[in-house]
């Protein structure tokens, strides 16, 4: 049963590590790459492989637990408050991925290269200010995910 623990704390390990890693990938690709374009190409697609990570891991984190009381015919609690957190995590990744990249690609298509319009550009504008709450939602699920390893970590002492 302590691979299905390792599973769980992997699924939160990845998922956790690549938030934190994704900024220093985004200011690499800004900082190297010729154009903002081409950066802004290799930011969304990086972004959706941490998105489809983090929903992968979204699944295993609860499922382990579900599957090692299932199996051990114990109660889980699947209340518990990592598991609420992590549903969390998974809901802001979900709106990020479905809802508010979407919107930022739409925009991105509708000109020829959204680097160079103006600051005060309606689509411009209106690109930067769901690029905030992208970044938002990223850090909500940062924070959220630290919390749960925290929880985790301090649930992992006491048992």
């Amino acid at each position: 049963m302590s691979f299905l623990r390792f599973l769980m704390l992997l699924a939160l390990i990845v998922w956790v590590g690549g938030v934190i890693f994704f900024p220093v990938v985004a200011a690499t690709a800004f900082s190297v790459l010729p154009t903002t374009h081409l950066a802004g190409l290799v930011v969304r697609r990086c972004l959706w492989i941490l998105h489809w990570m983090g929903l992968v891991s979204g699944f295993v984190f609860p499922a382990s637990p579900l599957l090692y009381h299932r199996l051990s015919s114990s109660r889980a609690d699947v209340f518990a408050a990592a598991h609420l957190l992590v549903g969390l995590m998974l809901a802001l990744t979900l709106v990020s991925q479905f809802g508010i990249i979407p919107r930022m690609d739409a925009l991105r298509a509708s000109v020829a290269d959204l680097g160079s319009l103006p600051a005060d550009h309606p689509v411009q504008l209106q690109f930067n200010a769901l690029h905030l709450w992208s970044v938002r939602v990223e850090e909500g699920v940062l924070i959220l995910g630290l919390a749960a390893a925290y929880l985790v970590a301090r649930q992992s002492k006491a048992g």
